[in-house]
């Protein structure tokens, strides 16, 4: 069992490192950095949601999303409706439909098909049941972490 969990967060560790060394060399690009990915790319595709949908996709806290969102807010990326601006306007912005401009859903566009691309080599030699009992097994473990830390308090 020891062993069983060395693997697992060692092999978890740099997945995640993985991601995070492509998503800063994917938003460098563009003077963005790899927090603003997950929102970019939810706002692709899902084209009118609010803050708060935002946070429970990317799966984030409040205050990273809020701050993804003011930046890419105040450098044109994204707007607020009904608002008439991108800033923090009293305490509805968090429940105002955001939406890319012209400038984030280009970026946004080429982000999803470098997702896309990468998905693909990542999945080579993995056939698609696999990949299944994969997300299956990996949901299942998420829940019982969650669950563990809620009972620990951590």
């Amino acid at each position: 069992m020891k062993e069983c969990f060395e693997t697992f967060t060692v092999l978890i560790a740099s997945i995640n490192r993985s991601i995070r060394r492509l998503k800063t060399e994917e938003m460098s690009e563009y003077g963005l950095k790899s927090p603003h990915v997950s929102c970019l790319y939810y706002l692709y595709k899902r084209p009118s949601i609010t803050a708060a949908e935002l946070c429970e996709l990317c799966d984030e806290d409040k205050a990273a999303v809020s701050r993804s969102l003011l930046y890419l807010g105040q450098n044109g990326f994204l707007t607020r409706e009904g608002t008439g601006s991108s800033a923090h306007e009293g305490g509805k912005h968090y429940r105002a439909p955001l939406r890319l401009t012209e400038k984030g859903m280009e970026i946004a566009r080429k982000l999803v098909l470098r997702v896309d691309r990468v998905l693909e080599a990542v999945s080579e030699g993995v056939t698609d049941e696999e990949r299944d009992t994969l997300y299956r097994v990996l949901l299942q473990i998420n829940r019982n972490l969650r669950e563990v830390c809620d009972r620990e308090n951590v």
